[in-house]
């Protein structure tokens, strides 16, 4: 069976044109950032809790060891190898294959429509955290107000404030109610953000990385700390690490790719901004134990205080939870900028998964719709037309 030649970076149009990382410590923390997302704080403790701690861990980290880490060493080796996105490394690798960048591109695309949504959301929770008392400590008065609003008092002042005066929610899915303007300017906030951030790929991107990247971790010790000396503490950790259900393999397999953010394509596009000497062996294994080491810190966290998991553990039940806390609102602006740093690094690279394919090939792309995009839709649209007007309307009417 014939094989491809081998692929040369060198010979590789980009070549040392290709922009670099300024170090090593801003492509480590980029790609921890990148896999280091809400889900370390919110499904990871989850399936930590339902499986119990022992009974998920153990499957997780074979499933770490024999599939997470072999894969992602696979996706740094050859983004640096080839120096490109997840598009040219696949079609490089061979033309059939292309589909798998493609696949890659717009997996990454579709997820950054809803992860962004989320990083909206907690924008608008942050923003709303600047405040004493805070605005989900109480139930709103009602138009006469002569007393509180029915429907909050009939559930949770916290709960009326995340699914009435947040979301807005409507009853079911086939009623998709109305724009909520407040979630519109922070989600357009949140886009331009990313943006401002990644406008200048990784010389950008490099930068605000430090702090994106770190300061989720300076907060996960202050809770930490705060959360072991609350009562009940010890009563969260036992129910984080009690065992409960046997059907813990698929979904110890299904994390990694959650918790590594494999298949995205962001690492490949990472990777390809490293020098092809690199050793990126090191690098997986450095990247794939901090994050599973991230996991374990962050559930030790959350559960000390909430032992909750979901969204809901952040717009439900941790504002719920910081109303007992002194000083509510400070309690508030560290949680919620923990996430919103926390989805921003994922978004950047999630973004750059999308951008750099497209930057590699973006002549090709230019010529591609320029021949066939306009010239040959036109044609088919006046056709139609014709045909519309003279044997569907009628040309005598």
């Amino acid at each position: 069976m014939a094989h491809a030649p081998e692929p040369d970076p060198a010979a590789s149009d980009l070549g040392d044109e290709r922009p670099k990382w300024d170090n090593k410590a801003q492509y480590l923390l980029s790609c921890i950032g990148f896999a280091v997302g809400l889900g370390n704080i919110w499904r990871f403790p989850y399936l930590c809790q339902t499986y119990g701690g022992g009974a998920f861990l153990i499957p997780y980290v074979i499933a770490l060891v024999f599939e997470g880490i072999p894969i992602f060493h696979v996706e740094l080796a050859i983004g640096q190898r080839l120096r490109k996105g997840s598009v040219g490394v696949w079609t490089a690798i061979s033309p059939y294959l292309s589909g798998v960048g493609l696949g890659c591109v717009t997996l990454s695309f579709l997820i950054s429509l809803y992860y962004n949504t989320i990083v909206a959301w907690v924008l608008w929770y942050l923003l709303n955290s600047f405040q004493h008392p805070l605005p989900w400590s109480s139930c709103p008065p009602d138009l006469n107000r002569t007393g509180f609003v029915e429907e909050c008092q009939g559930s949770s002042a916290v709960s009326y404030f995340w699914y009435r005066q947040t979301l807005n929610i409507t009853a079911d899915i086939n009623d998709s109610g109305s724009i909520q303007w407040w979630l519109l300017i922070c989600l357009a906030a949140s886009w331009a953000v990313v943006y401002m951030c990644v406008i200048r790929g990784i010389e950008t991107t490099g930068k605000v990385i430090y702090f994106t990247a770190l300061f989720p971790y300076l907060v996960l010790t202050i809770f930490l700390i705060r959360g072991l000396t609350l009562p009940g503490a010890t009563k969260g950790l036992i129910y984080l690490f009690t065992p409960n259900n046997p059907r813990v393999w698929l979904d110890a397999a299904t994390q990694i790719f959650f918790s590594l953010s494999l298949a995205f394509g962001g690492h490949i596009a990472f990777a390809s901004y490293n020098s092809p000497r690199n050793d990126c062996q090191k690098d997986a294994v450095v990247i794939a134990l901090v994050n599973r080491m991230t996991s374990l810190y962050a559930s030790i966290a959350v559960f000390s205080v909430l032992g909750a998991s979901g969204p809901g553990l952040a717009f439900v039940v941790f504002t719920e939870t910081d109303l007992h806390m002194p000083g509510a609102p400070v309690w508030a602006m560290l949680f919620f900028g923990m996430l919103f740093t926390l989805g921003l690094s994922t978004m950047f690279g999630t973004v750059e998964a999308v951008i750099t394919p497209l930057l590699d090939s973006g002549n090709y792309w230019l010529e591609i719709f320029d021949n066939f995009a306009a010239s040959l839709n036109l044609l088919m649209l006046a056709f139609l037309e014709v045909v519309g007007v003279v044997y569907v309307y009628g040309m005598k009417r």
